[in-house]
């Protein structure tokens, strides 16, 4: 248990739940969060918040990812679909499918893990950078990458790449379950795209009369993921890059709001819940995605994006209600750096 970083990011919490933490602020969500969160089932009512796995459809939003792929596995040299086990043993009757799937584990409704983004940053106090993630691991030493394979093709070329350490199976293990309270952004701003910030949130929770206290998984409903499932798996680029709302990331008084209002989580039913700003905004060096690296890289809060909260919020708001029971395990990957995500909301 060696610290593994002398200089520390500003506004990070790195170190404040242990030199070796891989959970980040699911440390905050306890047995009393899951009991909160059970205490807010009223009705037995279930509500699924992922889009079907398949969906946005071809790669438009994000040209490095693809839908599944599902396949039959193999069984003899035949196809094992339909398959009848009597041409192996009349005396036998079952008819037996098994199949396999090719999938990329954030395409469509998925968690990210602090394995998914880090920076460059001068963790060691030497005066140079290093490629490091959440609380100092680093990278080539704990998240490694692959290794070229020039034999190969398509998605297979590098191979071997893991996250030895920060690996969303964490995640998994800690139980994602706890007390979901939902922001309906969608019922204030509707489709307009809007980078909402400090100012624009404070009004919502004061009208809405939302409180957040720590531990809590916060969603964000903009609308987004209602559009994808309107789109029927044919997105157009211009459609979904100029619609719904996200949160702003470069508003320094909503990162330090994020940091002081003790969420643990943040999930959204957007792209990348911060939305994608298309000019520099620093006269130095900045990331490209400001609240990914403050939530992700300086204070272990877990991402969950393309989440489908349309009914879900639409129900809150009937009920006069913005809190809920939450169940949102990922795979239990080992050395994954996201996951695919059928999370359950039950009120």
């Amino acid at each position: 248990m060696n610290q593994r970083w002398r200089n520390r990011p500003p506004g990070s919490n790195w170190g404040e739940f242990g030199p070796d933490d891989q959970r980040g602020r699911m440390n905050w969500v306890t047995r009393e969060k899951v009991l909160q969160g059970v205490a807010e089932v009223k009705e037995g009512l279930t509500f699924v918040l992922s889009l079907p796995l398949d969906y946005p459809g071809g790669n438009a939003l994000n040209p490095r990812r693809h839908p599944p792929r599902i396949a039959a596995t193999q069984r003899g040299g035949r196809q094992n679909f339909c398959y009848p086990v009597a041409q192996d043993n009349p005396m036998q009757t079952d008819v037996v499918c098994d199949d396999l799937v090719l999938l990329t584990l954030q395409y469509s409704t998925q968690w990210d893990s602090f394995a998914h983004v880090g920076s460059l940053f001068d963790a060691d106090g030497d005066g140079k950078t290093e490629a490091v993630f959440y609380n100092g691991f680093r990278a080539g030493q704990e998240v490694i990458p692959g290794k070229e394979n020039t034999a190969a093709e398509g998605w297979a070329r590098f191979e071997g790449s893991r996250a030895e350490a920060l690996g969303i199976q964490n995640l998994a293990e800690h139980g994602a379950q706890g007390r979901g309270v939902m922001i309906d952004l969608h019922a204030h701003f509707g489709r307009k795209r809007h980078a909402v910030g400090y100012d624009d949130l404070n009004r919502i929770l004061e009208k809405d009369k939302i409180e957040i206290e720590r531990g809590d998984i916060v969603c964000l409903h903009t609308g987004f993921a209602e559009v994808l499932l309107e789109l029927k798996k044919n997105p157009t680029p211009e459609l979904l890059h100029n619609t719904c709302t996200g949160l702003d990331g470069r508003d320094q008084k909503l990162l330090q709001w994020i940091s002081d209002c003790g969420l643990a989580v943040l999930a959204a039913d957007n792209y990348a819940v911060e939305l994608f700003a298309t000019t520099p905004w620093q006269p130095e060096s900045h990331a490209m995605l400001p609240l990914h690296e403050h939530c992700l890289f300086k204070n272990g809060i877990h991402l969950g994006e393309l989440w489908y909260f349309t009914k879900l919020a639409g129900w809150l708001r009937e009920h006069k209600r913005n809190r809920f029971l939450l169940t949102a395990p990922p795979l239990r990957l080992p050395g994954a750096v996201g996951s695919p995500a059928t999370p359950i909301a039950t009120v």
